[in-house]
């Protein structure tokens, strides 16, 4: 069971029509980000996020992938208003290829035809090759491999060693970084989620040659436990007491040259898998279904599809391809990405001010991007205003 931690950018609008109810996906807004030692939890760095909401039209979340999801389905399936338009679903039914006329073919052979072909179906996309060639150049190993566990608050706050390890990360999210690796990196996320009543813990260290077997908990245990030793005594005490920690090799994606080819296009982790650093993942994918719903408002004609693809790639692809790169930087360390940023700074470019170097710029390039105002920047620009339908 994966967890997003799920941070709303800019887009107060997307939220309030699609009517995301924040209580019913039992998010916990996460009021400050800090950096702080590992083997002291010793704060050494702070951005405050409780004015989130005044400075960039939304509050700061973190919300299991569980209930954000059901959430999203709450919505889509939803009959509670009279100008509801639920979708169906269709479960079971694996998808093998498609076709660039707007066609899709499922495992049993059979074919649907639609105006447009929206490609969500993730890190191992089945439809990626359909709208790239195959030279595309594959993922590189990072050398970093992620554990991760959950456990539940109360178990925290029963123990009165772990209440005060609780008390001392604070009102929000913390990044244990470790000083001593010097060659590599290790660190350790730690925020709340489901209305606070879970912690998930995310350890990030140099990937190993250990042969474990997937169902082998304890040994995956005593694997984080070596690698976090030497962390502050609570926190590893918590790692002891955790019941069910994984670990999965990272892998590093670059921008992709293109989204989208005839009427099939990508969005979400088939156009742009991310590196968890950072946590703009299911952001960056919300993003992407926010410019197709506005670029597409009053469109009707199929034969403007393509060309409205060719706007969505103009609103989205050099903004989360920044982000994508930022996702191999931990917090701290946006210097060492910056000249690759470069290559996607908006407008194209564009000085070293176009492009976040610093953690208070990247909390500003990641939260403070408003996608309707992009949108609507670009229509402006090709003449095709909000009131033209097509």
């Amino acid at each position: 069971m994966k967890i997003a931690h799920f941070r709303y950018s800019k887009s107060p609008a997307l939220r309030a029509s699609l009517g995301f109810s924040f209580e019913r996906a039992r998010a916990y807004k996460v009021l400050q980000w800090d950096t702080m030692l590992g083997e002291s939890m010793k704060r050494v760095a702070s951005i405050d996020l409780s004015m989130a909401e005044e400075r960039f039209g939304a509050s700061c979340w973190s919300v299991h992938r569980v209930d954000l999801h059901n959430e999203l389905l709450r919505l889509a399936t939803s009959k509670d208003t009279a100008d509801s338009k639920p979708v169906t679903l269709r479960l079971g039914a694996l998808v093998v290829e498609a076709s660039t006329d707007g066609s899709i073919t499922l495992e049993d052979g059979s074919r649907h035809d639609a105006d447009m072909i929206v490609a969500a179906d993730g890190l191992h996309s089945v439809l990626r090759n359909t709208v790239l060639t195959n030279d595309t150049k594959s993922p590189s190993p990072s050398g970093l491999s992620a554990f991760r566990f959950l456990i539940d608050t109360k178990v925290l706050k029963d123990d009165a060693q772990l209440a005060q390890v609780l008390e001392a990360r604070g009102p929000g999210a913390a990044i244990l970084i470790d000083l001593k690796e010097k060659s590599s990196e290790r660190h350790m996320m730690w925020y709340p989620c489901r209305a606070g009543e879970v912690q998930n813990f995310v350890g990030i260290h140099p990937t190993r040659s250990e042969n474990l077997e997937e169902g082998d908990k304890e040994g995956m245990k005593n694997s984080m436990l070596k690698e976090f030793g030497h962390f502050d005594p609570g926190v590893v005490q918590i790692i002891s007491q955790s019941s069910h920690v994984k670990c999965w090799p990272l892998y590093v994606h670059n921008p992709l040259p293109r989204w989208f080819k005839g009427r099939v296009v990508l969005i979400g982790d088939a156009a742009h898998p991310m590196l968890p650093f950072g946590g703009q993942g299911s952001n960056s994918a919300m993003e992407d279904a926010g410019a197709l719903g506005e670029l597409f408002r009053s469109v009707h004609d199929p034969a403007s599809i393509e060309k409205r693809l060719l706007l969505f790639e103009r609103v989205r692809k050099d903004r989360a391809s920044r982000v994508q790169i930022l996702s191999k930087a931990r917090i701290g360390t946006e210097k060492a990405v910056e000249q690759e940023l470069h290559k996607y700074a908006d407008p194209p470019g564009s000085g070293s001010t176009a492009v976040p170097s610093t953690p208070q710029e990247r909390t500003f390039h990641d939260y403070g991007f408003d996608v309707f105002a992009k949108c609507a920047e670009v229509l402006r620009e090709t003449h095709l205003g909000e009131n033209r339908v097509e």
